[in-house]
């Protein structure tokens, strides 16, 4: 019996046949799989040689406490505070603590005008802010202006931020007053431990000024024993400190530009004195002067009796002070 070639049995296997033999070229054509060889890890060879040491790194010569002066480049110390400076010359510097006041500072502006005297005035914030007109008149007359804290408090016992916001805005009032920067500093009292002065130095850049030289006048009220302790005391080098509130300080003041000058001595600012230093133990920024000399607030200067000295580290709310000429 003849087979119909167009059965449907037929095609179908004729049809598996065909995929078979297509399925085994295309088997055939692909490349073979090569496995990688493996490669044996050879274990470390013990060895007696050392290790070579890390190489060390120089660090900066960290401030050393007590010396009066921070740490600079090459570990030299630089002066943070001075009481009186080394001169090769004759130069003094004569200081005012406490103002501006609204008359007796205007007063000894002119003394010291009439006389071609150059002076240094460390004043206290709140006196800053209630007579602008003044610190104007003190810059344009070619004197120094330096900061002596806003509320003339014990900053020794006081904490760190409020001594900040002390020269701070002391800093800021001086600033508005008369466009100066100033960079000389003078703590109520002398109190100012040797830490605190570096650190003003590095946060403000501030040189710490101290004095050789104290009448007492916020205690004796007599200009001829102010006077007179001044020349006693007085040296070539040296920082004399006066306060510009009091009328007898005022008053002492002629005699004081005559006696010295009479001694051969130049009257210079504080900062003029401190680039004219030689360095040496009478530059060297000794220590606070102790509590015999420092102003107390029973001697009635007002800015100090504003501010009573105390461990709380609270700063008194700022108030116009004007005061009174005694």
């Amino acid at each position: 019996m003849k087979r119909d070639l167009n059965s449907a049995p037929f095609v179908s296997r004729l049809s598996q046949a065909f995929v078979c033999a297509v399925s085994l070229s295309v088997l055939c054509a692909q490349e073979p799989v090569v496995q990688p060889a493996v490669v044996p890890v050879q274990a470390p060879v013990p060895t007696n040689e050392a290790l070579p040491a890390p190489s060390a790194v120089a660090l900066p010569a960290p401030e050393t406490p007590g010396t009066g002066g921070v740490a600079v480049g090459g570990g030299a110390a630089k002066k943070t505070s001075y009481s009186r400076c080394k001169v090769d010359g004759r130069q003094v510097a004569l200081t005012f603590d406490d103002g501006p006041h609204a008359t007796n500072t205007p007063r000894l502006l002119d003394l010291l005008k009439e006389r071609n005297v150059k002076a240094t005035f460390f004043m206290v914030g709140t006196n800053v802010e209630a007579y602008p007109e003044i610190v104007k008149r003190i810059v344009s007359e070619g004197h120094e202006v330096a900061s002596h804290s806003l509320t003339h408090p014990n900053l020794g016992k006081m904490a760190e931020g409020s001594v900040t916001e002390q020269l701070e805005r002391t800093h800021r009032a001086i600033k508005a007053a008369c466009g100066v920067d100033v960079v000389s500093f003078r703590p109520p009292y002398g109190s100012f431990t040797v830490t605190q002065r570096a650190w003003a130095a590095s946060r403000f850049g501030y040189r710490t000024i101290l004095w050789d030289v104290d009448p007492l006048d916020w205690k004796v009220r007599d200009s001829a024993k102010v006077e007179a302790e001044i020349l006693r005391g007085t040296t070539p080098g040296s920082i004399v400190l006066m306060h510009d509130i009091h009328k007898t300080t005022v008053d002492a003041v002629p005699a004081v530009i005559k006696g010295l000058s009479e001694k051969g001595l130049e009257f210079v600012t504080v900062s003029a004195l401190i680039s004219m230093d030689q360095g040496g133990d009478s530059g060297s920024g000794g220590a606070a002067p102790t509590s015999k000399s420092s102003p107390k607030a029973g001697g009635k200067s007002v800015s100090e009796s504003k501010s009573k000295p105390g461990s709380s580290g609270k700063i008194p709310k700022a108030v116009e002070v004007k005061p009174k000429g005694k």
